[in-house]
Parts: structure tokens; C-alpha cells; sequence
């Protein structure tokens, strides 16, 4: 069974991440997705370390593997004639080009989007940028530290207003590569209307803002800024981190129901004054903290968690980051993926996080394919373009 992307090409001229996750997500849904890349360089993330693994004089950057996987890699140099032309011929090949220079970069090589729909008028382009490609700020250079902090997510994360804390994985990048890939779909069925491919925009600090959620409506509707409340929900109590005697457990209660559950089976008066509703236990909310802190201190975590879970009560543990790749529930969803690196050997990767049910593999595809090494596919690509359109000349 095809993959559901199968047939579809993707130049992916991005680097670092948003980018290259936008082209790992289609290529885990079976397009195939040709990165160019500088040649003797490569993508910034090939430097990106440590942790570094592979041979000691050509160490291979285990951030790059986190963010490539089914490409291909062609080396070009897009300021030179032979770079140019075997763009011109990628791009009247493919479906989908994606890139992430800043605003003017793309132009100025001779590939603006008007060129780029001269060549192929059902080319559909992503770009992403960091504060987006118009605008006051629109030329600003974008990175996921600075857009965690521009676009507000700091100032709401941290385990008190004192302490805004960054969170520990670039989700900027990867929320504006997550938001680009589904632009891209939408982009391409009405392609299948139309015939005529668009440009789809995205930037660091759409995706941050659009994934605010409520801290978002808290303010444009409600006009209270939100804070850092460390790992308690500040509109929803008890929701957050408790501790037992052993560790910590995660609890979250979003019924009334569920609170008098929890609160009956631990000894806690469910009605007790300022506990009656969540609208008061939030306000109140150290006050119910402490007193569920003190019922699970009898427990063990192996035996709080059993009791929880009969109870019909959300709960789960902290794990750590080998723990959950080693959790027999991590790979029964196909989140592990074990692949042939040619320099590595087989390696294991996380894995796409969409499954289709009717196909038996994560993400769509049969097989997945190792990140590629810089230039791996040189020689084949080249002789693609020959095959499709004849050499260059």
C-alpha cells in the first residue's frame, strides 16, 4: 500500500530545525524529500553538539539525526551557475520547495516566489521566518531562544513569576514546522482543485502564538497576563505535581466528579470551605496541594499508582527521558524507529508521531530511511534530473 504522500517531491533548502522538521514530516508520509545543502558544510545542525557520535574525525551530530530522517542530501552552491541550474531543475520537478532564510535571501539567489511559480506554476513553498516575512520587525532573524521570549511562552513557564524558564526542547521550531507541514497539505488538496500551487507562511512567532491556548484568551478576553505557576494548571485544581513518599506523581483532576473521587478515597472533605469547586480550589489552590502532599506521603509510588488508576483517576509518573524510550508503550506506537546509518550502522531514532490504520507502519511509510550524510546523494539526484529532463546545457 502506498504511503499517502507517495509521488510527492519535496526541495527542502532549509536548515537547523522548523525547516527540516516541516520536510521529515512529509517524508515520513512517504514524500520524497531532496535537502540541499552547502557543500563542505552543510546544515548549521551537523555542528550542533555535543552529544557527537561516529568517528572521531568526522563526528556526526546527534541533533542533525533528530531532524532528518527520510532525505536525501545534495550538495549545491546556489551562488554559482551549476548550483543555480540544478535548482531551476529541481524545482520544476517537485511539488513542494520549503524554505527558512530570512525575508530577501531567497530573491536575491534569483528564486523569488515569482520566479520559483514561472518555473512551476503547482509548486506549493513554504517559508518560514522568524517574526514573519512582512511586518515592522518582518526582517528579523529568528531562533527558538529569542522567539520563546518575544512571543511570551517564557513569561508563562517557570516555577514562579521570578523565574521565566525556557522550555527544555526548541518548540518554537518545532511547532512552526508542525503548523508548516499542515499548511503544506492543505496547500496541496487545493492544488488538486485548481491546478496552481501558493506560498504558505508560517514563522517562530505565529506558532508560539498560536499555541498559547488559554493563556491566550486569558488576556484578550479576560485582560489578566498570565505568569509562571511551576507545574500547577492555574485555572484547574488539583492538576499538576504531588509528591508521595518515593517521588513525584502527576494528577489531574477536570471534573467535579474526579475531585470527589480522589478526595474521599484519601481522606480529603471534598466540600470543605474553599475545595467545593474548582473556581475555588484554584484560588486556593497551595491549600489543596498540601493536603493531597500529605495524603500520598503514606503512599509508595508503585503503590499510589495502582490505587489512582482503580480509582479512575488521570495519574501518571515522571519519567525520565530513557525511560520513555524504553517504555514498552512508547514503541507499541511506533515512536521508535530503527534505521541503517551508513556510517552509524543501525541505529534507533524517534518516530513520526501520526499512524494511519490501515497501514501497518508509523508514519506512513514502509520503510524509513537514515539521515543522510552530506552529499550522499550527489551522483543519484543528478542523474534523476538527467533522466526527467535531460542534462543541463
Amino acid at each position: 500500500m502506498d504511503a499517502p504522500l507517495e509521488g510527492i517531491t519535496v526541495i527542502d533548502l532549509s536548515r537547523a530545525l522548523a525547516g527540516p522538521h516541516a520536510g521529515m514530516m512529509l517524508g515520513d508520509m512517504g514524500a520524497r524529500v531532496i535537502k540541499v545543502e552547502t557543500p563542505g558544510h552543510g546544515d548549521d545542525t551537523r555542528g550542533w553538539g555535543p552529544p557527537f557520535v561516529g568517528p572521531e574525525d568526522d563526528p556526526i551530530s546527534t541533533y542533525y539525526l533528530s531532524c532528518n530522517r527520510n532525505k536525501e542530501s545534495i550538495t549545491l552552491d546556489l551562488k554559482s551557475n551549476d548550483g543555480c541550474d540544478v535548482l531551476t531543475r529541481l524545482v520544476r520537478q517537485a511539488d513542494v520547495l520549503i524554505e527558512n532564510f530570512r525575508p530577501g535571501v531567497l530573491a536575491r539567489l534569483g528564486f523569488d516566489t515569482e520566479r520559483l511559480h514561472e518555473l512551476n506554476p503547482r509548486l506549493v513553498v513554504l517559508s518560514i521566518s522568524g517574526f514573519g516575512h512582512d511586518g515592522p520587525e518582518g526582517g528579523r532573524a529568528g531562533y527558538d531562544q529569542i522567539a520563546q521570549g518575544e512571543a511570551g511562552l517564557m513569561s508563562v513557564t517557570g516555577p514562579d513569576a521570578g523565574s521565566p524558564t525556557r522550555i527544555g526542547v526548541p518548540i518554537g521550531d518545532v511547532l512552526a514546522g508542525t503548523y508548516g507541514a499542515y499548511g503544506v497539505m492543505a496547500a496541496l488538496h487545493e492544488r488538486s482543485r485548481t491546478g496552481r500551487g501558493r506560498v504558505v507562511r508560517t514563522s517562530l512567532l505565529a506558532a508560539i502564538v498560536g499555541a498559547h491556548a488559554f493563556q491566550g484568551t486569558r488576556y484578550t478576553v479576560a485582560g489578566e497576563v498570565g505568569h509562571p505557576e511551576g507545574n500547577h494548571h492555574p485555572s484547574l485544581s488539583p492538576y499538576g505535581l504531588f509528591h508521595c513518599k518515593d517521588g513525584d506523581v502527576q494528577v489531574a483532576c477536570g471534573s467535579e466528579a474526579l475531585w470527589v473521587r480522589l478526595a474521599t478515597a484519601f481522606g480529603i472533605d471534598p466540600a470543605a470551605e474553599g475545595m467545593a469547586t474548582n473556581r475555588q480550589r484554584a484560588v486556593n489552590r497551595e491549600r489543596v496541594t498540601d493536603a493531597l502532599n500529605a495524603a500520598f506521603a503514606a503512599y509508595d509510588l508503585e503503590e499510589l499508582l495502582p490505587r489512582l488508576a482503580e480509582l479512575g483517576i488521570p495519574a501518571g509518573e515522571l519519567r525520565t527521558i530513557d525511560r520513555v524510550y524504553d517504555w514498552e508503550q512508547t514503541r507499541s506506537q511506533g515512536l521508535v524507529l530503527s534505521v541503517d546509518h551508513p556510517v552509524l550502522g543501525p541505529i534507533e531514532l524517534p518516530g513520526p508521531p501520526i499512524r494511519f490504520d490501515d497501514l501497518p507502519y508509523a508514519g506512513g511509510r514502509a520503510e524509513h530511511l537514515a539521515p543522510p550524510t552530506l552529499g550522499q546523494h550527489d551522483e543519484s539526484v543528478r542523474a534523476w534530473l538527467d533522466a526527467q529532463d535531460g542534462p543541463a546545457g
